[in-house]
C-alpha cells in the first residue's frame, strides 16, 4: 500500500491530530469569543452537522432492520442508562472509605452517569468499516 493510499485510509485520524496540533499551535483561534466562535459553531452547527451526515449515509434498509431489534436496543439503554451508572455508584461507595478527594469522587460519578459521545463512536464505526454490507 503507497503512502497517499493509506493517507486516504486514515484520514480521519490523520485529521484528529493535524487539528491538535494546530490548536496547540494557535489556541487564540478556538477560545471563548474567538474568530470561530466556538459557543455558536461547537453547540449548534457542529453537532447538527456531524448527525445530519450520519443520517445522509443511512441506507434505507439498514435503517428499517435495525429497528426491528428492539430487545437489543432496550439491552444497550439500559445498561448505558442504568446499569453503568449503578455500577459506577457501587464502586464509588467502595471508594469513599479511602482517603480518596471528595472531589474527584464527584467527578467520577458524574462521569459514570454520562454516556459515551455517540458522534465520535459513529465516525470511527464508518472509519474501520463497521455496520456496512461488503
Amino acid at each position: 500500500m503507497g503512502l497517499f493510499d493509506r493517507i486516504r485510509k486514515e484520514w480521519f485520524i490523520i485529521g484528529i491530530v493535524l487539528v491538535i496540533i494546530f490548536a496547540k499551535l494557535e489556541p487564540s483561534i478556538g477560545v471563548k469569543g474567538g474568530p470561530l466562535k466556538p459557543e455558536i459553531t461547537i453547540t449548534y452547527v457542529a453537532v447538527s452537522a456531524i448527525f445530519f451526515n450520519s443520517g445522509l449515509s443511512l441506507k434505507t434498509e439498514e435503517l428499517t432492520s435495525a429497528l426491528m431489534h428492539v430487545k437489543l436496543h432496550l439491552f444497550v439503554q439500559t445498561f448505558t442508562l442504568v446499569f453503568f451508572p449503578a455500577a459506577m455508584w457501587l464502586f464509588l461507595q467502595l471508594l469513599k472509605i479511602t482517603t480518596i478527594n471528595t472531589w474527584l469522587l464527584q467527578g467520577l460519578q458524574t462521569v459514570g452517569c454520562m454516556p459515551p459521545p455517540v458522534s465520535s463512536a459513529v465516525i470511527l464505526t464508518k472509519a474501520v468499516g463497521g455496520n456496512e454490507v461488503r
